[in-house]
C-alpha cells in the first residue's frame, strides 16, 4: 500500500495531478484546497496517500496534510459519502470548518460542497456529530456549552430563522450569554447575537 509520495509535479487538473516519482508517474486524485498549495510544474511535493482499492484498479487519493487526510478517511464512513464527495467537501470547506459545522449541526455549511444536499448534510451530522475530533477548541467549546439553556436554542433559532448560518448564530449566542450571564433574557440573547452576526457578515 502506497502511503506518501515525494516527487515533481508533471501535470495539473482541476481534480487531480500527475506527480513524477523517478521517472514513473502517479495519478493522485485531490481536494482542491490541497491541489491550490502544491506550486507549480517541476516543483517537488510531498502527499499523503490514501490507496484504495476498488475491484482490478488502484485509486490514490492526495494530501498536502495529516488534518485533510483524516477528514477524508472520517466523511468516507458516512453512507452515501464516496471518495469524490469526501474531496468535494474537502475542497468546499477546510476540516476544521467541516467539524466545526457537524458541531453546531449546520447543515447548510455542508451543502456548500458540490452534490451535497440537505438529506446528505443531515446524514452527515448524524453519524458523525458524536466522531468529530473533539481536541478542536471550537468544537469542544460547543459540545461544552450545548445548549446552556432553553433561551439560547430559541435565539439560535431565531437568528436561523432570519437567515443566518447556524455556526456563526450558534458561537454569537454563546458568546453573548457568556458576556451577560443568567441575566441574559431571550431579547438580548437575540438583540446582541444578531448585532454579532450582522457586523461579521458586513
Amino acid at each position: 500500500m502506497i502511503a506518501k509520495l515525494t516527487g515533481l509535479i508533471d501535470t495539473i487538473s482541476e481534480t487531480s495531478l500527475i506527480l513524477d516519482v523517478s521517472g514513473v508517474g502517479y495519478l493522485v486524485s485531490c481536494s482542491s484546497r490541497t491541489l491550490s498549495m502544491l506550486g507549480h510544474q517541476g516543483e517537488q511535493v510531498t502527499l499523503n496517500i490514501e490507496t484504495i482499492m476498488r475491484a482490478e484498479s488502484l485509486h490514490l487519493y492526495g494530501f498536502k496534510d495529516q488534518a485533510e487526510q483524516d477528514c477524508f478517511r472520517l466523511l468516507t464512513t458516512v453512507q452515501g459519502v464516496g471518495t469524490r464527495m469526501g474531496l468535494a467537501l474537502l475542497s468546499a470547506l477546510s476540516p476544521t470548518d467541516i467539524y466545526q459545522a457537524i458541531g453546531a449541526q449546520d447543515k447548510a455549511s455542508l451543502t456548500r460542497a458540490d452534490g451535497v444536499g440537505p438529506k446528505l448534510a443531515s446524514r452527515i451530522v448524524t453519524e458523525l456529530k458524536d466522531k468529530i475530533p473533539k481536541d478542536l477548541a471550537y468544537t469542544a467549546t460547543l459540545y461544552s456549552h450545548p445548549a446552556a439553556s432553553p433561551l439560547v436554542d430559541e435565539a439560535v433559532s431565531a437568528l436561523v430563522n432570519l437567515g443566518y448560518r447556524r455556526l456563526e448564530s450558534m458561537a454569537a449566542v454563546h458568546k453573548v450569554q457568556q458576556a451577560l450571564g443568567a441575566s441574559a433574557s431571550l431579547n438580548d440573547l437575540i438583540r446582541q447575537g444578531l448585532s454579532l452576526v450582522a457586523g461579521s457578515a458586513a
